[in-house]
Formats: structure tokens, sequence, C-alpha cells
């Protein structure tokens, strides 16, 4: 009677590991995160220092670092130098976005020196261009008018890329919180970032053009430049509502979106509606792209650039992979995980990099 009670609780037992194993075979678990290719869309790496390149290799990622003319960033020239560095090293673990530059704009023969660079840039290995919200909050025209990015002096640059058909990265506007007062943003990196940049907070700044100016002027420049490869960087300046991300990218095919610094804004939105948030990112699931907008320079130090990169990797990883109850020092609030199958999570992470950027690997 022993042996057949022991023998009936082994085949439940198994009964039941099998039976967990079949239904859940098409998610991945915290255990497969070290071992799924992964690429994070959205880096800075400017250092001939290895460090975050050497953590994404522990971690499995392949990083693509971003050129950008930030005014505390290095010289753009110097941002192509560490990359190409970083590639003579590691050449199958870093890509890399160049940029063009403003401050010369007025100069004779300006179009001329950009078509130059980024030709050169893309003989280097550049696998695309990225521009920056300097276009339209900070940058005018002779008459004192801000320089949007749909502004007619970009034309030829975009005419160049839309042929050639190579991408570009945008990062055009900021969070619609930028535009908020404090206590009305959702999420905390928001309020801190804003706090600490007023010059970019345009609440305080009703002078400068508006939130939907800066979203028309984006969407103004994919109208005129359809087959313009597009990834719209930090959800495209639409984290704020996945309803109006969903708008933007029936409107636009050759439109994706990578998440960089905005996942919190997703996070918070889960909270309020799960289904809505997991229902877009199934529908859209080849048309979003994994980034985080890391940082690495000259001067930083490696434990913590270790740490920061392997803490908010897996963060990021089990919101998408798990259904758990999480927490995030992003949001106030706890919100469940998307529970994405393996298929999503593997174009989110991998696949669509590979196929708006074209990596070749």
């Amino acid at each position: 009677m022993t042996k057949l009670v022991f023998s009936s609780f082994l085949i439940t037992i198994l009964f039941a590991c099998n039976s967990y194993s079949k239904d859940n075979s098409e998610y991945y678990t915290d255990r497969d995160f070290s071992h799924v290719k992964k690429i994070d869309a959205h880096t800075h790496v400017q250092t001939t220092k290895h460090t975050l390149v050497e953590q994404g290799i522990k971690d499995n990622f392949i990083l693509i670092s971003l050129n950008s003319e930030v005014p505390d960033y290095p010289p753009i020239d110097s941002q192509q130098y560490f990359d190409i560095q970083q590639r003579l090293t590691y050449p199958d673990n870093l890509y890399y976005l160049s940029t063009i530059e403003t401050a010369t704009r007025f100069e004779p023969g300006w179009v001329d020196r950009q078509l130059d660079y980024l030709k050169k840039s893309f003989a280097n290995g550049a696998i695309g261009i990225k521009v920056w919200k300097n276009i339209g909050m900070t940058i005018k025209d002779k008459d004192s008018s801000f320089i949007m990015i749909d502004n007619p002096m970009f034309d030829p640059v975009f005419n160049y890329l839309e042929q050639n058909q190579i991408p570009v990265c945008g990062h055009i506007g900021e969070p619609r919180a930028c535009w908020l007062p404090y206590d009305q943003m959702t999420t905390n990196n928001d309020r801190s970032y804003f706090s600490s940049h007023p010059e970019y907070y345009m609440y305080l700044h009703p002078e400068y053009p508006s939130y939907e100016a800066q979203i028309q002027s984006r969407d103004n420049l994919l109208k005129k430049h359809p087959k313009l490869r597009f990834v719209g960087a930090h959800l495209g300046s639409m984290e704020w509502s996945v309803e109006e991300m969903a708008k933007h990218l029936d409107q636009f095919p050759n439109m994706a979106l990578d998440m960089a610094e905005r996942i919190g804004h997703v996070q918070y939105q889960s909270i309020q509606n799960w289904k809505k948030v997991h229902d877009f990112f199934m529908k859209y699931q080849d048309r979003i792209i994994y980034g985080t907008d890391l940082e690495s320079n000259e001067g930083e130090d490696s434990i913590s650039t270790i740490k920061k990169a392997h803490e908010l990797w897996t963060r990021d990883w089990r919101y998408f992979t798990s259904g758990d109850t999480l927490e995030s020092p992003l949001v106030n609030g706890k919100f469940r995980g998307l529970l994405l199958p393996k298929t999503v999570v593997n174009k989110l992470y991998f696949d669509n990099a590979l196929k708006w950027y074209k990596v070749k690997k």
C-alpha cells in the first residue's frame, strides 16, 4: 500500500512538472537571461575602457553606441574615435551611430561637410546616425526662431540617408512630462532629470516650442521623407500613451521605437491597465527595440558602471519575461510583468535591432 501511494505521488509530481514545463515552454525565466542573445540598442560608450562592453559580453548583450551632440559629452569626432577603438578590440560586440553637428550651420559649405563626415563614418563602420533634441529645443535660426527637425536645411542630409536606406535614430522633443509641473509627472526619473536640468524643463520656458510642436515637426519630417528608416528614440517622446505610440506606428510604416530611459512610463501604465500595455507590445512586436541609455566614460567608476548595467538589464528582463508583481525605482507602486512569449522577447531584444539597423550578425 505504501509503495502504491508513493508511486501515485511520484506520478502526480512528474505529471505536474511536465505540465508546468509544457505550459511555460513559450516563456523565458530569470535563468535564461545570460543565455539569450540580446542587443542594447541605445548606449553611449565614450571611453577606451572596455568596462561596459565587457559587462555586455558577460550578460550576452551587443551594444549600439550613439554619438550625439550633447553639450557635456566629448566632441562628436572624439565620440566616434572611442567607438572605433572599441570596435578594434570587440568588432562583434559594439556597433555605433554617427551624427551631425549644428554649431557651424551658418558657415558656407555646412551641408557638404556633414555629408562628407557621415560618408567617412559609414566607411569606418557606422550603421546609422543619431539626431538630438537640440534640434527643436536649443538651436535657432538667424531670426532667433527655433530650428525644428523638419527645417529645409536638413533635407539634403535626410535625402541622402533616405536614398541609401541608412537608418536615423531621432531624439526629438522630450517626454510630455517636460511640460508639466513636478507633481503631475508620473515617473521618478523624469522628476530627477528635470530638477537637475532646468534648461530643458519646458514648464519653466513657455516661450519655447510646445510638446505638440516637437512631435509635429518629427511627423512633418517623416511625411517629407516617407522611405526614411526612422527609429524614435525614447519611445518617440510618446512614452506617456501606448495609444499615441500605436497611432503613429500605424501612420508611419518605416518608423520603429526604442525604449531607452522610458520603460518606467510603460510600467506606470501597467499599473493602470496591464492588458492594454501587454497587447500593445504583442501587436507592435516588430516595431519596438530594447535600449537603456547606459553611459560609459573616461572618468567612470568601473564598479559602479558594472553594477548599474547588470541591475538595469536584469530588472528590465524580469518586466518583459515574467508575470511577477514587481517594483522599480522609476515609478511609485507595484506592477505586473508583461509575461511576453519568447518569440516576442527575441524581437524586442535582438531581431528588431538587426532589422532596423541592419546589424550584420
